[in-house]
């Protein structure tokens, strides 16, 4: 009993001085009207995505663009003018909860660290006329679904390099701007940087928000996920509920993990959130792995319960 009261009296020390919060060791659930999955988690053609989510209970999407514009491996291959019309559908009846839409760039090529910062996002000039394009058509389809968010990796930011810098300042100011004549909001997917980099980046492209992976900032060795909630908070305007675990040799991927398994936190990275006043959703995004059906329901499973 003493050595009960002991840890008690310590945590409330801790607690008082700042060391730890209040939802340190407690659960959060999360109303299933903020939860989500990436549409592209599940490796199908979008009505077979359909048929996943009714399995799963889940009305919530963050939706892929990209086999309505430039179809790549990564996110679905093309859909026809059918499809569009069948998701169009799905939105509009409030089947679905468009919660955000999302484009790829050309070009990008996730072999390794290093060849993914030299084709990622919109950082390659020899794609930049192209990527152009694919932003308008992404901005004018997210409208059209009437959807406010629209997400995308801008890619490699170098903080360190100035004329790097200003270039992609630039292209990212343009994206916002070109996003903005259709009366949707830019976001940008965590990765590639440090929070501090990232925070310092913010605060340059005023009226962009941030898509938060915490476990990219795990699989690039770019810092933990809990300590950069409090630099980037102010423009979190969704989170994308993905795990990893670090790599144990650097420059290497890290590995992608069923979410609540690895090093981002779980219940207690979500309950840090919600004390830090988030009312946005938690999207589940599954990239890894050949079991991703039975782990996206894991996880929406852990959310909400």
């Amino acid at each position: 009993m003493k050595r009960i009261l002991r840890y008690l009296s310590v945590a409330a020390l801790l607690l008082a001085a700042g060391c730890i919060s209040s939802t340190s060791t407690q659960s959060v659930v999360i109303a299933p009207e903020r939860v989500g999955v990436c549409s592209w988690s599940w490796q199908m053609p979008i009505r077979e995505v359909a048929a996943q989510m009714d399995k799963a209970g889940v009305k919530g999407i963050h939706l892929a663009l990209g086999p309505f514009i430039a179809p790549d491996e990564r996110h679905g291959a093309a859909e026809s003018a059918d499809t569009w019309a069948f998701v169009k559908g799905k939105v509009a009846s409030g089947e679905w909860n468009l919660m955000s839409t999302m484009i790829g760039f050309v070009g990008e090529d996730y072999t390794t660290l290093e060849t993914i910062r030299n084709t990622g996002g919109i950082v390659p000039d020899e794609h930049w006329e192209a990527n152009k394009a694919i932003v308008s058509r992404g901005a004018q389809l997210t409208k059209e679904l009437g959807c406010r968010y629209m997400s995308g990796h801008a890619g490699f930011l170098d903080e360190s390099d100035p004329v790097a810098l200003g270039k992609y300042i630039e292209r990212v100011t343009w994206m916002r701007d070109e996003c903005a004549k259709h009366g949707v909001t830019l976001i940008l997917e965590s990765g590639q940087e440090t929070a501090d980099d990232l925070a310092k980046f913010m605060d340059k492209v005023p009226g962009v928000g941030i898509n938060f992976d915490p476990a990219n900032m795990v699989l690039y060795a770019k810092g933990r996920p809990m300590e950069a909630l409090q630099k980037l908070y102010p423009w979190i305007r969704q989170i994308h509920v993905k795990d990893a675990c670090e790599t144990k040799v650097p420059g290497t991927w890290g590995t992608e993990v069923p979410w609540g398994d690895g090093e981002v936190g779980g219940k207690r990275f979500v309950a840090e959130l919600e004390q830090l006043g988030y009312k946005g959703n938690y999207v589940v995004e599954r990239e890894g792995g050949n079991n991703r059906a039975v782990e996206i329901n894991q996880a929406i499973g852990r959310l909400v319960k």
